[in-house]
């Protein structure tokens, strides 16, 4: 039996790659093995990275959150507190973007949370 070198199915393989890492610096957007190597990198680093961002988009909002509870006289952790007696079910992401976006009402929140702590 004749032996088969399987030409297309790899020559496609390894077009693959090399289109995948194609822009990179060196011998990794040319030469298949270090090609390989560079690509499992990125998509590891790229899977880090998205777990990556969730945690520093809940710190941007925690950092807000502080701020605007300073200025009011009252720090975070008192304020997550109160939210949690009070009964309020909103979550860090949207109170920021209260805080920011709508001054006064953010205000009010506050003023329930003080009510809930006292």
């Amino acid at each position: 039996m004749p032996r088969v070198s399987k030409g297309a199915a790899t020559r496609q393989a390894k077009k693959r790659i090399l289109k995948a890492v194609k822009g990179y610096r060196g011998a990794t957007h040319s030469q298949l093995r270090l090609a390989k190597e560079a690509r499992t990198n990125a998509l590891v680093n790229a899977r880090i990275g998205r777990r990556q961002k969730k945690r520093q988009y809940r710190a941007l909002w925690i950092i807000r959150l502080s701020a605007a509870c300073r200025a009011r006289d009252m720090r975070y952790s008192q304020f997550i507190s109160g939210l949690k007696k009070a009964g309020i079910g909103i979550d860090r992401k949207m109170l920021s973007e209260v805080a920011i976006a709508d001054p006064s009402g953010f205000d009010q929140i506050v003023e329930k949370v003080r009510a809930a702590i006292a």
